[in-house]
């Protein structure tokens, strides 16, 4: 058995398709079904149903499949600690949700290429889901999301609280209000993120607390389409207050909700069982001291 038969096995599990998976490991895929055949030999289980052009796992094979993934897990782990032992130029993959994206990752990379000029950070925006399932899977090192995650595989580490704040254009009658209620927002209607937004789950779960059903007039990909549609006075929305910029001032007014605080906890997820590498230690030194002199609310709960 080889470890690149493994890495052709979980490339193949998560594609579902031989030609795919040749792809993502850059061999033909010829070569690739070979190997997965000579391993299936090896083990005496068939590892994948053909069903014409999917691969689908036998029960065998999604037994095998945890396994491998541990034992890659593990051999990648070793071979991160051999370079960071030999002082190699120091290489991570972080990845973040998009509403924290524009604004979190511009000067947090600065940061990291003056302090560490080693230090090459790769940076990928992507929803929860995907970013978890990248810390999972080994394809990210680290991950900044809205917690709590629950997840046994996965730790995380709390690093501030961001206060939600109501958006409305400039125009829109609520923006003249000195102070607005929950009642007043009720009947409004709202622009939000897509549904594998964590933003658009916490408008959601904020909306359920205070007993309503928000009326979603628009659904949107990028919170840069979500801020431009409020801005026109088309609805209204539920910010982040970190989300909200200077040229954005200039187009949308931003309040709290009179006798209400909701808040995002911000944090960063990493891979319980996975070596921690020393860029990604430094890269998250970075991340500490710039939360802290940014003065953003800290929540000290560690959670995991």
């Amino acid at each position: 058995m080889e470890f690149q038969q493994l890495r052709y096995l979980v490339a193949v599990a998560e594609t579902e398709n031989f030609t795919r998976a040749a792809e993502r490991c850059h061999v033909a895929q010829p070569s690739l079904s070979q190997q997965i055949i000579k391993l299936e030999r090896e083990l005496g289980h068939k590892l994948f149903h053909r069903l014409g052009r999917r691969a689908v796992m036998t029960e065998a094979g999604m037994v095998f499949l945890q396994r491998a993934r541990r034992m890659l897990l593990e051999l990648d782990d070793a071979t991160r600690e051999m370079r960071d032992s030999d002082q190699i130029d120091r290489s991570i993959t972080v990845g973040t949700i998009p509403t924290l994206a524009p604004t979190l990752l511009p000067p947090l990379l600065a940061l990291c290429k003056t302090r560490f000029p080693q230090l090459e950070v790769n940076a990928t925006e992507d929803f929860r889901d995907d970013l978890i399932q990248g810390v999972i899977d080994g394809r990210l090192d680290l991950a900044i999301m809205a917690l709590p995650v629950a997840d046994p595989r996965l730790d995380s580490e709390a690093l501030f609280s961001e206060p939600l704040l109501l958006a409305v254009g400039k125009s829109h009658p609520l923006a003249s209000k000195s102070k607005v209620e929950v009642e007043d927002i009720k009947a409004e209607r709202f622009v939000m993120m897509g549904s594998r937004s964590t933003l658009a789950a916490e408008i959601r779960r904020f909306c359920g607390d205070e007993q309503f059903e928000p009326r979603i007039a628009y659904h949107c990909a990028q919170i840069a389409t979500v801020k431009a549609l409020v801005a026109q006075g088309v609805g209204i929305t539920i910010l982040p207050k970190g989300t909200i910029t200077a040229e954005d001032r200039a187009r949308i007014i931003s309040k709290p909700l009179l006798g209400r605080n909701p808040a995002r906890d911000i944090g960063i997820i990493r891979h319980q069982s996975r070596y921690q590498s020393r860029g990604a230690e430094q890269f998250l030194s970075v991340l500490r001291a710039h939360t802290k002199a940014s003065g953003l609310p800290r929540n000290e709960e560690p959670t995991r």
